[in-house]
């Protein structure tokens, strides 16, 4: 007995090992799908409202085009595909010995998963510059991946849903984005704050201080305001050798308070001889101006500390949170004006904003906003009695989906208790009930699920009232 509970142990330990997947990606079960179809449903629709056509571009991308795109996080980040065949086969031994990872890498590798959807955006706009028209607007709901440590709310495959117009300036389009945004999580149900800044004025600050060539170590640092508080940022701006005159000067800009009119207001005054930074104050002031007008119901604001991770941004960043759960970005975008450039295509300005479906289905569930008849995708469900009923229930299922009425009969005349249990699982709202009686007086016994009410209806009644 203990030789056999030994085996066992160690069977059951092996097929742990078999069926597990890597760390930060994740199983989706029918019911977690169902949900996820209705985010992707509802963004995909509102896409689709504002003239959004769709694309798809491939996982992986040549890793030519993937590379410093991102900044140097971004870079580290990638999921590089090694090379098929013998992929040291170009490497020589001293080569394999002294070479960084870096060095070595794209050696050995040639393609990778693409880390986000707007770079691969890029290039397909370039690839295929002579076949569609300009502003081409565009959105994409496919999987990314980023070699990132694994935490709540940061996976290693997940879901981007990006909406993006190029070869347009028009701060219009800015404004359209932030509709989106407002419409898309009103139709969810999730309540957000939505931050707007300018990567200009960041970097007129930066110019302002004395210190444009710290402008990424300044942004990185001021990002991180809101989480760790002044003195930090301070510190850290310290340690990245930004002089302590600098820092100074940097203060009553971060300390900025007020409505968006009074910062704009202030900022004007302090930011008055960079000429950057005043066309940035300046596209702020005119997508407020027509926010004002739309009287949008969501809480949006103009962030200063807000710069967004990614090198390609030059203008306009957004950044959506949740109010009522921490888990970071939902949503995320900004303007970017010469993406294609390093493709080949250049002076062709971008907007996209991308939401986090990962992220939002997290936020959704936690709050319970999944409405109840999105739990199951079948609404009705024959019971099999045997042969000569199930036979019979058939054409009436079928006029009852060609009615748009999903609807499936259990496939095998079990007992009624296993039958009513799988109904009970899945959330069907209605069981019908077709015996001997119900076949000849040629009516159906339909039960209701939630209240177990039971009713005797005729077939075109049942329609009626299901419709």
């Amino acid at each position: 007995m203990q030789k056999q509970g030994t085996k066992s142990s160690t069977s059951d330990q092996m097929a742990s090992q078999n069926t597990n997947i890597p760390k930060g990606t994740r199983d989706f079960a029918p019911a977690e799908m169902v949900r996820r179809n209705f985010i992707f449903d509802t963004v995909r629709s509102v896409f689709r409202k504002y003239g959004y056509l769709p694309i798809e571009t491939p996982a992986m991308e040549n890793l030519t085009t993937l590379l410093g795109k991102y900044g140097d996080e971004g870079d580290r980040l990638l999921f590089k595909i090694l090379n098929s065949g013998d992929f040291l086969s170009k490497v020589e031994y001293n080569e394999l010995q002294n070479a960084n990872y870096s060095t070595l890498a794209t050696k050995i590798c040639e393609k990778g998963l693409r880390y986000d959807l707007t770079v691969p955006f890029a290039r397909f706009v370039v690839q295929h510059r002579n076949d569609i028209t300009f502003p081409f607007k565009r959105y994409q709901i496919q999987p990314v991946w980023r070699a990132d440590k694994p935490q709540k709310g940061r996976y290693r495959e997940f879901f981007q849903c990006d909406v993006d117009v190029i070869g347009s300036n028009s701060l219009l389009n800015e404004t359209e984005l932030v509709q989106i945004i407002v419409d898309v999580f009103n139709i969810l149900g999730v309540e957000i704050v939505l931050k707007i800044n300018n990567r200009k004025i960041l970097s007129g600050i930066a110019e302002i201080i004395g210190q444009p060539e710290k402008f990424t170590d300044i942004t990185v640092a001021i990002d991180k305001l809101e989480k760790t508080g002044i003195r930090e940022v301070n510190e850290e701006l310290a340690l990245k050798g930004i002089p302590e005159k600098a820092i100074n000067e940097l203060q009553p800009i971060l300390n900025l308070s007020g409505s968006t009119q009074e910062k704009i207001t202030k900022l004007k005054s302090i930011l008055k001889d960079s000429e950057t930074d005043m066309k940035g104050v300046d596209e702020i002031e005119y997508i407020f101006s027509i926010i004002d007008d739309l009287s949008l119901n969501s809480d949006i604001i103009f962030d200063l500390t807000l710069a967004r991770g990614l090198d390609y941004y030059t203008g306009a960043i957004f950044e959506v949170v949740s109010k009522n759960i921490k888990i970071g970005s939902i949503c995320g975008g900004g303007r970017y004006d010469d993406l294609t450039g390093v493709f080949g295509l250049p002076d062709v300005s971008g907007v996209g904003i991308s939401f986090g479906a990962d992220r939002i289905y997290d936020v959704m569930d936690q709050l319970n906003l999944f409405p109840d008849d999105q739990v199951s995708t079948t609404k009705i469900m024959f019971v099999n009695f045997g042969e000569t009923e199930s036979r019979y229930c058939i054409p009436l299922l079928t006029q009852i989906r060609n009615a748009g009425i999903n609807a499936e009969i259990y496939p095998d005349a079990v007992k009624i208790k296993k039958q009513m249990t799988y109904a009970n699982n899945k959330g069907i709202e209605y069981v019908v009930l077709v015996g001997e009686n119900e076949m000849q007086e040629n009516i159906l016994t339909v039960k209701n699920m939630k209240t177990g009410d039971q009713k005797k209806i005729k077939i075109n009644d049942l329609l009626i009232e299901l419709k």
